[in-house]
Formats: C-alpha cells, structure tokens, sequence
C-alpha cells in the first residue's frame, strides 16, 4: 500500500544499512530477516539481530510493510524506490526553501555522468510535464 504523497510527510532519516537493505528488498520483492541476512547480513557481518532491527525500523518508518507468516514476518516496500527519492529530493528542497530550478540544476551539477539513456528519459520527462501543463 503505497504512502500519501505530500509537502507535510516527514521524510525519514536513512543510514547505509537502512538503504542497502531497501535496495535489497526493492530487488527481492519480499523478504524475511532470515532471507534478508543469508542475502546481506552474512556479506556484511551482521547478526540476524541487527537485520530483524532493520527491517522493523524500516516498517516503523513506514518504508516497509509486513505480514505475518508462520512464525516469521515477510517484508515487502511500501514505497518505490522512485517515490523515495522524490521524497528525500523534496525534503532537501524544501528545508533550504531554495528555487526549486536552482537546486534541480545543483543536484545535476552532482552527478557525474549521466549515459544517454539517462539523458533521454530525463528529457522525455521534462517534455511530458511541460506539455501536461500547457494543457
């Protein structure tokens, strides 16, 4: 069930282990802590402990949801990993109460390179919103 999109929703603090384990279920589609440490865990040293935390700060945050399934919880996103970015990109935005363009152009400034395709889908984006608005 995707999270409400607004100006008003907090945008969470994320450390590194938080996002690698986002990405990791971003890609797996569903996991439990068990998976997600013989997946992650085991790789970076970690206790099934520290994974099961994880995922339960990520669900508190409302990135994650889980269900109940036997004697485990299941795990799956909330959010795209799109939405996230939106999200963080907004806050950042938003906090420095800058010109949106300005800061748009600081973030491209940023990356170091982009490949053609990423070009093109960034054009056909703005291509889209423009016309969207043009009616």
């Amino acid at each position: 069930m995707p999270r409400p999109r607004s100006s008003a929703f907090p945008v969470p603090s994320l450390g590194e282990l938080e996002l690698a384990m986002l990405e990791h279920v971003w890609q797996a589609g569903e996991v439990t802590a068990k998976e997600a440490h013989a997946e992650l865990g085991i790789a970076r040293g970690i206790s099934l402990n520290t994974v099961q935390s994880t995922l339960e700060r990520l669900a508190r945050k409302a990135l994650l949801e889980r269900r109940k399934a036997g004697h485990a919880y299941r795990y799956s996103a909330r959010v795209s990993r799109e939405e996230l970015i939106a999200d963080l990109v907004g806050g950042v935005v938003g906090r420095l109460q800058g010109d949106a363009a300005a800061s748009f152009m600081a973030f491209l400034d940023s990356v170091d390179e982009l490949d053609e395709q990423a070009l093109d889908r960034l054009e056909a984006e703005l291509r889209r919103r423009r016309e969207e608005r043009s009616g």
